[in-house]
């Protein structure tokens, strides 16, 4: 069939509630049910005392800053990422819950300003303002366009797949599922009579081989499968047995790519079986830069993934990592110095999976597959 590379963006997670929404155009209620911060203001405060001044009414691109000529030059194919956060006015608190997020409906520019391709749904923060909010932020997303997966009004709906075409009559479908290991309570899977999201279980044999066989149903020839997985604690690089044979199983059961995010930094990249596996792609846009407890992880440092696929075969040619960092609540390209400190970490945490990871001159991460007989 042959035919160029087919590249994907993938993110993740993009976090555009509480703080975030309270500098763009439209901010939504301030008010927090949390223990400690009760008005979501006070998170762009704690920035501000480290960074200085963030703009109130902020355009919709602020967020994004230099993320988006980047991605504009690289002109991926597909761009996917974890939106982790209700879109709705709802006061409909979800109990039990630490942090609850919500962005305001009119900000939704915002998030379309990344022009993501897919949106998927199943974590930890969208159902936070309940069912109510769940159900507007499916028909926001879905009056402004936007593709999702992973959450729905029932269990077939959270488990279709965002279907889109890429060139050559090729398709690109991506699935999207949640773990209760991400936080996510096991009252808000969807049934067949029920809203929510499509939550599997990374300790189950059985659920990686339910959701393969959604993979194989879906899948044609030509296709390419990316499989979004919000699994795993917030803090660390240790990846449990759990996820690495689950991540192993969805790529025997036909899946190309396997999207995994949940911890606020990025985990090991795995090339299994020539096929890319990304444990945790990290937070890409939150509202967490002025909260102190973890620097060892350097959290404030991000990166865009550009994974470059062969198109007959779902096989990694190559992968861009583009170190970037959050200052003043936006984006911008990471110094030397901490693109040096990014690579220093994912190489040595991703080497034992066998996956080499180099390092240009200009901070560029760049993983290719290993070379073998």
């Amino acid at each position: 069939m042959g035919g160029e590379l087919v590249t994907l963006f993938l993110a993740g997670d993009v976090m555009l509630g509480r703080g975030v929404d309270q500098i763009l155009p439209h901010p939504g209620d301030p008010a927090l049910p949390e223990a400690y911060v009760t008005d979501a203001r006070t998170y762009v405060e704690l920035a501000e005392a480290v960074n200085g001044t963030i703009p109130r009414r902020a355009p919709f691109t602020w967020p994004w800053g230099e993320a988006l000529d980047l991605l504009d030059a690289a002109a991926p194919d597909a761009r996917i990422l974890n939106l982790e956060t209700s879109v709705t006015q709802s006061d409909e608190i979800a109990p039990g819950k630490a942090v609850h997020y919500r962005m305001h409906p009119a900000n939704l520019p915002c998030l379309a300003a990344a022009r993501p391709d897919a949106s998927a749904l199943a974590n930890n923060h969208v159902l936070d303002y309940g069912r109510t909010g769940l159900a507007d932020t499916l028909d926001s997303l879905a009056a402004a366009g936007l593709r999702t997966a992973g959450a729905g009004r029932d269990l077939a709906e959270a488990r279709r797949p965002a279907v889109f075409p890429l060139s050559g009559n090729r398709r690109l479908l991506v699935f999207s599922l949640g773990m209760e290991s991400s936080g996510i309570p096991h009252t808000w899977a969807a049934t067949a009579d029920r809203s929510g999201v499509d939550l599997s279980d990374e300790s189950s044999d059985a659920a990686a081989a339910e959701v393969t066989g959604r993979v194989r149903q879906a899948k044609r020839p030509g296709d390419l499968v990316v499989v979004s997985v919000h699994w795993g604690s917030n803090w660390g690089y240790a990846v449990p047995r759990d996820q690495i044979r689950f991540a192993h199983a969805l790529v025997d059961g036909g899946a190309d790519v396997v999207h995994g995010h949940s911890s606020h930094h990025p985990r090991p990249f795995e090339v299994y079986r020539g096929h890319p596996v990304l444990y945790g792609c990290g937070d890409l846009i939150d509202d967490y830069e002025g909260i102190s407890g973890h620097e060892q992880y350097r959290d404030d440092l991000r990166l865009l993934y550009l994974v470059s696929l062969e198109p007959d075969t779902g096989r990694l040619d190559h992968a861009r990592l583009v170190p970037l960092q959050a200052h003043r609540m936006r984006l911008r390209h990471a110094s030397r110095e901490d693109a040096g400190w990014l690579h220093e970490v994912l190489a040595r945490t991703s080497r034992a999976f066998a996956t080499h990871i180099a390092h240009d001159p200009e901070g560029t991460l760049t993983v290719r597959p290993p070379q073998g007989p």
